[in-house]
């Protein structure tokens, strides 16, 4: 099973994670990224994209096939949401919304197999995106998946210290917008910039994978000089709109307009 956990491979080396989110739930849009390399993870947004749990199994499968680990995030805490994620062959699940330890601690549970957790037991697809027998799976998921939780409230920056210390967390990914919008303060702010800092901090401290949302490559590249481990690039959506601005601008002769949505 570890010769396919791409992302948790790479960062026990070391090396960073760099991926993008997918919002379209095509099999053929995230094969083609993927296709030029470079990326050890994808997420598959199902909270704000259009992906859906019926899409779960054959995107995972594609991308896990393409030599990227599928992180599926889910739209909401929530033990079957998670469950589903898993057993469609997720090689982790982002959680949104995680404001406490508690919080944090509930969502490991959730991810592990009794006696470590609660998971329930049904391992018939999930053993696909590995290309392991459905007896290995078990055996080795506790140990092979990410439990990964989005620190993005005003609530989390201040727990950000016991939620980092939960055992059995894998990492902290900050969603920037979100936490703008739930600190009340604007985005790019002296306070937004600490809250960052204070959770890459914790992450650090804590021994455990400090991740973020990033619209570009220039943000991309800026957070991980900053120490960050994992981050996302660009998202499919955005990409495509922003192409076709800019190829639009060139036929007419006109300034690129500024980007329609920083997502």
């Amino acid at each position: 099973m570890d010769k396919a956990t791409y992302l948790r491979n790479a960062l026990a080396k070391k090396e960073k994670g760099i991926g993008f989110w997918l919002t379209f739930p095509h099999p053929s849009i995230a094969k083609t990224i993927l296709a030029g390399g470079g990326f050890n993870w994808v997420l598959m947004d199902a909270e704000h994209g259009l992906i859906t749990d019926s899409d779960y199994y054959t995107l995972a499968n594609h991308i896990a096939a393409s030599g990227a680990s599928p992180i599926i995030r889910i739209p909401v805490d929530s033990e079957w949401q998670i469950k589903r994620a898993l057993d469609a062959g997720a090689h982790g699940v982002m959680t949104p919304m995680c404001h406490s330890a508690e919080d944090a601690a509930r969502i490991v549970s959730w991810s592990k197999y009794p006696p470590l957790g609660s998971r329930g037991y049904g391992p018939m697809f999930c053993p696909h995106t590995f290309n392991v027998a459905e007896a290995t799976y078990p055996t080795q998921a506790d140990n092979s998946l990410l439990v990964i939780v989005q620190i993005e409230s005003r609530k989390a920056i201040e727990n950000v210290e016991a939620i980092a210390a939960v055992p059995g967390l894998d990492v902290l990914f900050i969603g920037p917008f979100d936490l703008s919008k739930q600190m009340n303060v604007q985005f790019g702010s002296d306070e937004h910039e600490a809250a960052i800092q204070k959770t890459l901090k914790a992450a650090k401290s804590a021994g455990k994978t400090a991740a973020i949302f990033c619209s570009n490559g220039a943000q991309a590249k800026e957070r991980l000089a900053q120490g960050f481990d994992m981050v996302s690039i660009t998202t499919d959506v955005g990409s495509v709109a922003a192409e076709f601005d800019r190829q639009l601008a060139a036929t007419l002769g006109v300034e690129v307009g500024q980007a329609r949505s920083a997502y």
